[in-house]
Parts: C-alpha cells; structure tokens; sequence
C-alpha cells in the first residue's frame, strides 16, 4: 500500500472520498486476513503435514514398484548364475568322482528301499496302518516333555 504525500488533495469531492476510504476497507481486511493466515499455526503445520504425507506416500509407491521389479530382476539373475555355476562344477568334476557321486547316489536309493522293505516286512500291520497318527502322537509327546522340562527350569 502505497500512500499519497499528505500536501496533495486526495478526493475531489465526498463521494470519491466515501470510495477511497471502502476501497482503503477492504485493501485492510484483506491483509489483516493474510496476516491472521500466516500466524494459524496449527493450520499451517496441519496444511504442511498433509502436504508431507501425500509426499511420502507417493514416493513410498513410487519406490515399491522400483524394488519389486529389481527384486525380480536380482532373482533371475541369481537363478542364472546358479546354473551357470552348476554347470561349470560338473564340467570341471573329473570322470572318477561323477562316477563315485552316482554310485553314492544309486547305493542311497537301493538302501532306501530295503528299509521300506524291511518296515513292510517288521513292522506289525497296525503300526504300518496308523504310522501318520502314530508320529502325530510321538511328536505330541516330545512337545509336551520340551515344555514341562522349559516350565521346570523358571
């Protein structure tokens, strides 16, 4: 607001004066509202919080979708490598440990199944037609000692 010097006439007659002093009103109210505007604090802290928050959640999108699709990209890469590295230990695997490896491999099937075997031929048919509820019940057991033993020991 600019003022006029005080020896200049401002208002040629009471009509202009009446429009200058309204006019002079509401350049008034207007600045005592901005300035009633800067000093709500807490609107302003609240207007500047929910400006943050709206912020932080888009760039918290924002950065989701770039870590999923990384994630996924790591995890084929590292898909990849592993079998690359497979691939390049058994090519380097001399011929006398594959062989040993796949000897080992064929002796723990053939010993698997004589221990089946020798479960269907030992075991008596009861316990082979209940062994789910059998090592339900055995297992139900080892947890009731694990947590009498825990109990004993407060």
């Amino acid at each position: 607001m600019t003022q006029p010097p005080h020896d200049e006439p401002t208002a040629r007659s009471q009509e202009e004066l009446r429009e200058q002093v309204e006019h002079t009103r509401h350049e008034l109210g207007d600045t005592v509202q901005a300035l009633a505007d800067r000093a709500d604090v807490k609107t302003r802290a609240r207007e500047k919080a929910v400006a943050v928050r709206e912020q932080a959640g888009a760039k918290a999108q924002e950065w989701s979708g770039q870590a999923g699709a990384k994630a996924q990209e790591w995890s084929g890469q590292a898909r990849a490598k592993a079998a690359h590295v497979a691939h390049t230990v058994e090519e380097k695997l001399p011929e006398p440990v594959k062989e040993k490896g796949a000897a080992a491999a064929q002796g723990a099937k053939e010993k698997a199944a004589q221990a089946e075997q020798v479960w269907q031929d030992k075991a008596p048919q009861q316990v082979r037609d209940h062994r789910a509820a059998l090592l339900a019940g055995a297992g139900a057991v080892l947890v009731a000692c694990l947590l009498i033993r825990r109990r004993g020991k407060r």
